[in-house]
């Protein structure tokens, strides 16, 4: 989008009636003139620098960020160059922002275009970044974290206070295994070396034979009282936690216990592929699970002395990790921003054990296998010193986990594609800028990402008729995908229609049915079973004939609404 396009959309939301506060954003903030100019100023310096300690971002002056519609446009007659000078004055470092004045109707705005800054700029040395919608003062520690990822220090190279020989006999023979485990013929070769030369490979030993931090805390003990990660099981995500591990040192150890607890308590569903291959697919799929448990480890803060939380429920799992993002990362563009490791020497020494996808690819990995099956894709959350990652699993959805396997190799690996295949489950159409949100890219490259997928060999997409010759066409999922997916479209009334004839026939010739029947006679999985009997009930076309209330033994029966369906002509009549 162009520097200013998001002031601009705003200011037109504003004109139809919108209120500014609504508007807000990361990168976007509105202010009121004071009736002091340099009390004014000041307040603008303080929104400038921490837009510049955080993304970078613009600040609309003259406006009032509650009222709706024209009237929220006040107008400002602060001199654009006397503020820009101001601005420079006032902040520590000094601070070079841009402003211009936007006619708006009868009065002027002023727009404040502020960079991300290499420093951390403050006022009344006091210092200040966004998050969300509001600035937030910044600790000391937060303060010296930031100027470390802003210059581009390592942390974990850093030399650490133990010798090499320092190291756990059983964190080594762990880093073994892992590295016999590799698919590459150079990495299953390094298994074999000296543990001196494994921590070379590793790149966790400086020239003197000291653990760099990475090394001390993959290998060693330096400290066992201190955690590196605690688990919590709860049977129901609102229960008491049935089980706590506190995980020490070393980290590769605990890290590879919190995903042995994980595993232990995830369940498996058999799912036969249309190739006729029967697959075992996890209520919460490994690969996103390892994935959001090793970035948790891999890019948090090891200043803030806390350990990483994971939170495991039958069908969902937490993983919360102390420190911000990554400087330059932010929820809205973290599927798509390459970003630079916060301990690159760590995430190193993980990668070269395999337990990590290569830089710029884990997150991308966490939506595509959580959205494979038919689950939701990744939530992150931010707060000042932590950043959370939530998968909601449960059954897989079998219809979309067939579909997903006939499509060609290449899009079965692009989460591009399966976002897109997940919203249209319960949305009828796309365009280029619900896509572009979605898949935190701009409106020509998601159209060009649903133009691929309306295409052969994909045609998993079509352009509404009344919408083809756009631009920026809407498009829904064709017909041959529709009936492929079956059930797991919510909103395709015609198979809905045909499954649930198949159960007023199933009724007809049974006298009742239970769900389990259901299930097997129409190939559904539980929650689309459910989901269909409960209509059926609250529709009269059913009624319970069981006092059980859950489980195999609810059966149902005709209802006041039940019609039988009618027999073929010529067919005899039953006694």
């Amino acid at each position: 989008m162009p520097p200013d396009a998001d002031v601009i959309a705003a200011l037109d939301a504003i004109r139809a009636g919108a209120t500014a506060d609504s508007l807000e954003s990361r990168t976007l903030d509105f202010k009121r003139q004071g009736r002091s100019r340099n009390d004014t100023a000041k307040d603008l310096a303080a929104a400038s620098a921490c837009f510049a300690n955080s993304l970078g971002g613009s600040v609309v002056v003259g406006v009032h960020d509650r009222v709706p519609g024209p009237s929220a446009f006040e107008g400002t007659d602060l001199d654009p160059v006397w503020l820009v000078q101001r601005i420079y004055e006032i902040t520590q470092p000094a601070l070079t922002v841009s402003a211009r004045t936007v006619p708006v109707g009868q009065v002027s705005l002023l727009v404040l275009t502020v960079p991300r800054s290499p420093d951390i700029h403050q006022v009344d040395q006091r210092a200040s970044h966004r998050i969300g919608t509001s600035c937030v003062p910044m600790t000391a520690p937060q303060i010296a974290a930031a100027l470390a990822d802003r210059r581009g220090t390592d942390w974990s190279a850093e030399p650490a206070q133990l010798s090499s020989t320092a190291v756990s006999p059983i964190a080594m023979e762990l880093a073994r295994n892992y590295l016999r485990q590799s698919p590459d013929p150079a990495r299953r070769r390094y298994a074999a070396e000296t543990d001196a030369d494994l921590l070379r490979v590793l790149g966790v030993v400086t020239p003197d034979s000291r653990l760099t931090r990475a090394g001390e805390l993959l290998l060693a003990r330096p400290d066992p009282s201190h955690d590196h990660l605690v688990y919590q099981y709860r049977r129901t995500p609102a229960g008491e936690p049935v089980v706590v591990d506190r995980l020490g040192p070393p980290l590769l150890s605990a890290l590879a216990r919190v995903l042995e607890l994980i595993s232990a308590r995830v369940d498996e569903t058999p799912v036969n592929l249309p190739g006729g291959q029967q697959v075992q697919l996890a209520d919460l799929p490994q690969a996103a699970v390892r994935e959001a448990v090793v970035n948790a480890v891999m890019h948090r803060d090891y200043r803030i002395v806390r350990p990483v939380q994971v939170e495991h429920a039958p069908t969902r799992l937490t993983v919360a990790s102390p420190g911000p993002l990554v400087f330059g990362v932010t929820i809205d563009n973290i599927l798509t921003t390459t970003s630079r490791p916060r301990n690159p020497a760590l995430a190193a020494a993980i990668r070269t054990l395999g337990l990590a996808e290569e830089a710029g690819v884990g997150v991308d990995r966490m939506y595509r296998e959580m959205v494979r099956v038919g689950h939701q894709p990744p939530r992150f959350t931010e707060e000042p010193e932590q950043v959370t990652v939530t998968l909601l699993g449960g059954a897989p959805n079998r219809h979309v986990a067939r579909y997903v396997a006939i499509l060609p190799e290449a899009e079965q690996e692009d989460a591009d594609t399966l976002l897109i295949l997940y919203h249209l489950l319960t949305s009828r159409t796309i365009n280029a800028s619900q896509a572009r949100v979605m898949l935190q890219k701009d409106d020509v490259e998601a159209q060009e990402v649903l133009r691929r997928l309306s295409t052969e060999p994909v045609s998993m997409l079509e352009p509404t008729r009344e919408t083809a010759r756009r631009r920026y066409p809407n498009y829904r999922l064709g017909r041959a995908a529709l009936e492929a997916l079956g059930p797991a479209v919510r909103y395709h009334r015609g198979h809905t229609d045909q499954a649930e004839r198949k159960v007023v026939e199933l009724v007809a010739a049974a006298g009742q049915i239970n769900a389990r029947m259901v299930r097997i006679a129409l190939d559904l999985d539980a929650p689309a079973t459910s989901r269909m009997l409960a209509g059926l009930v609250e529709r009269g076309v059913l009624v319970r004939t069981s006092e059980a209330r859950r489980g195999p033994a609810v059966t149902y029966g005709p209802g006041p609404a039940f019609t039988a369906p009618r027999r073929a002509h010529g067919m005899p009549r039953r006694e």
